[in-house]
């Protein structure tokens, strides 16, 4: 049964395959040779690729036929094989592809044709015709004008789509960082010609370019451009010559770190071009598969309840303290407590007890914090409010459960009493001690908060009234020092549009990026609270500005901690740079999360305390 490359597109993000050339070449088969006609010269070599790339987890892989014309054909003597090639092209990708993989049958542009020639665009359409007639004859799923530089290009495979596609076809442009074609075209320009005949493709793409960074500007042109789902395959970065070989250095963890970026923006297929390899297609498939079904598709196709359903939710000052607080615009207090890795919890609830009696208004209790395995925050969260009473903020990450699931815990946590809710998408499993767990990702963060707040006016998941209404206080995450601001800041206020009701942020360190970050935020005002973490040592500082996502330590700061030297100097110094980023934003900020570094309580009571311990 063919496959309805419409509905994959709609219903999950598909992950397609990396580089063809970059594994022939690395298999010693240099750019002198035909690598289209590999696929009747060496048909086993071409399979092993294309079987690699669907052991990693591609969901479409690419025949070896993006040169398959005759006029690239020709220049290696092999302008009659153009049938032949393509046929086993074909032949030899549909072998491979297992279990629902689809065969995308790569189609390059034509190519110059040689300076005497009399050859025009009315042959290069012929030639083109040709070649698609072939790999449709032989069984692609669909057709795949890839690496297209100019509107001129995109205008001849169009033209050659009308005549010969009987099935689908998507078409993929190759534009620098700017968004403009080898001829300085605008993306524009290239879309406009793509979707003008009758016949429209089913999906438009970028691949190639420049490298993962270089292409997100681009895909949010091409994203806001096109009525298609829109699919990205950059280049592995720009390749250096390494002792005579071509090597592209962008690796697989730093690659699907855009690819993550890719799926969050929008887009609905992801893969890789020139330098990119199984190990990238692996990377990103156990990255993004889980988010497949991301909350921005799935939870819109939830069942709507009906104006009637809906219940009025409960004030905010009746949720909790803590949100009377807010409401009220008092400064609140927080410190972060881990539960631990074991069962016992009775040192987190008498840590939770000093807290309680030093001040504090709540505690923090991350949920598999950079994906480890802990004891259930729900659990902890319970028992601290009932054993150390003092108000809980339950973090609730969306990694680990399905959305079912996920209400469960959400119902239960009303039921408990536990009211003060972070929403936080989570980190995949490969980033934690576990990389082979399963990721769920039914929902990110501003699913579920759109999620709970259906809650708070009584109707679940499905639509359905439910007896009474939750009364969660819903909170999210930001980072305020985020490399794509622009994002972070889109993201922030879908979560505030989605229901949240307060931010805590990220640790800061630096006062400028936050303030800037809480102009932006003007237009969507909720209340703020800043994540303080005060250094424990030089060491711990290194730790943080290198290992921690989201946190940016600047060398000041860094100086700082160096000129301290002994362990006690270097915490002191910690608490104090931490109470001077205080008194800095207190006046911008509804309050402060302050971390215990390992655990240590002392050190972030005494962020609230005069004294140094």
């Amino acid at each position: 049964m063919p496959h309805d490359l419409s509905r994959s597109f709609r219903e999950r993000v598909l992950v397609f395959d990396g580089a063809m050339g970059t594994e022939i070449y690395k298999k010693n088969f240099f750019v002198n040779t035909c690598f289209d006609d590999l696929c009747l010269s060496a048909p086993k070599v071409i399979k092993e690729i294309h079987e690699s790339y669907v052991e990693a987890g591609a969901d479409v892989i690419i025949t070896n036929s993006y040169g398959a014309n005759f006029n690239k054909l020709s220049r290696f003597g092999l302008g009659e094989k153009v049938a032949q090639i393509n046929r086993a092209a074909v032949s030899i990708a549909r072998d491979c592809a297992k279990d629902g993989v689809m065969v995308a049958a790569s189609v390059g542009p034509v190519g110059k044709f040689a300076v005497n020639s009399e050859y025009g665009d009315k042959e290069a359409v012929g030639m083109l015709v040709e070649q698609i007639s072939a790999l449709e004859e032989a069984g692609c799923d669909f057709i795949l004008f890839e690496t297209l530089p100019t509107k001129h290009d995109v205008q001849i495979c169009s033209l050659a789509a009308q005549k010969a596609c009987k099935g689908d076809y998507v078409f993929s442009f190759s534009v620098d960082r700017s968004g403009e074609s080898s001829q300085g075209e605008p993306l524009s320009s290239l879309v406009q010609t793509a979707l003008s005949p009758s016949k429209k493709p089913v999906a438009l793409g970028l691949n190639c370019g420049t490298g993962p960074e270089g292409s997100l500007g681009p895909l949010e042109t091409l994203l806001k451009l096109s009525p298609l789902p829109v699919f990205i395959k950059p280049n592995a970065g720009m390749p250096k010559n390494v002792e005579g070989r071509l090597i592209y250095m962008a690796s697989p963890e730093y690659f699907t770190t855009y690819a993550l970026r890719f799926v969050n923006i929008g887009a609905r297929g992801v893969g890789g071009c020139c330098g990119t390899t199984p190990e990238h297609i692996k990377d990103i498939a156990r990255a993004v598969k889980p988010m497949a079904k991301s909350a921005k598709f799935k939870v819109e196709s939830i069942a709507q309840a009906e104006e009637e359903k809906l219940k009025p939710p409960v004030p905010l000052e009746e949720k909790s303290s803590f949100a009377a607080k807010l409401a009220r615009k008092e400064w609140v207090t927080t410190v972060e407590i881990v539960p631990p890795r074991g069962f016992c919890l009775e040192s987190t609830i008498e840590k939770s007890r000093i807290c309680k009696e030093a001040g504090v208004d709540a505690i923090n209790i991350p949920d598999g914090p950079r994906a480890s395995s802990r004891m259930s925050p729900l659990i902890t969260a319970f028992r601290i409010q009932n054993e150390a009473k003092i108000e809980v903020i339950l973090h609730f990450c969306c990694r680990d459960r399905n959305l079912i699931g996920m209400q469960s815990d959400l119902l239960g946590c009303a039921s408990a009493g536990i009211n003060n809710l972070l929403f936080i998408t989570g980190d995949p499993p490969k980033l934690g001690d576990y990389p082979f767990a399963s990721a769920v990702f039914d929902a990110d963060s501003i699913g579920m908060a759109r999620i709970q707040s259906r809650l708070n006016r009584g109707v679940d998941i499905g639509g359905h009234s439910i007896d009474q209404q939750t009364k969660a206080l819903i909170g999210v995450g930001a980072d305020p020092n985020a490399i794509d601001m622009k994002k972070e800041l889109k993201r922030t206020r879908e979560k505030v549009e989605a229901g949240a009701e307060f931010i805590i942020t990220q640790p800061v360190f630096t006062v400028e990026p936050l303030l800037a970050f809480i102009d932006e935020m003007r237009s969507h005002p909720v209340p703020i609270i800043a994540g303080i973490w005060p250094l424990a040592s030089y060491r711990n500082a290194e730790f943080m500005r290198n290992e921690v996502p989201g946190v940016t330590v600047p060398d000041s700061i860094m100086q700082r901690m160096a000129g301290a030297k002994s362990k006690e100097e270097q915490r002191d110094e910690g608490i104090r740079i931490a109470r001077e980023t205080v008194e800095l934003i207190r006046p911008r900020v509804a309050g402060i999360q302050v971390s215990a570094p390992f655990g240590n309580i002392n050190v972030a009571i005494s962020v609230f305390e005069k004294k140094i311990i």
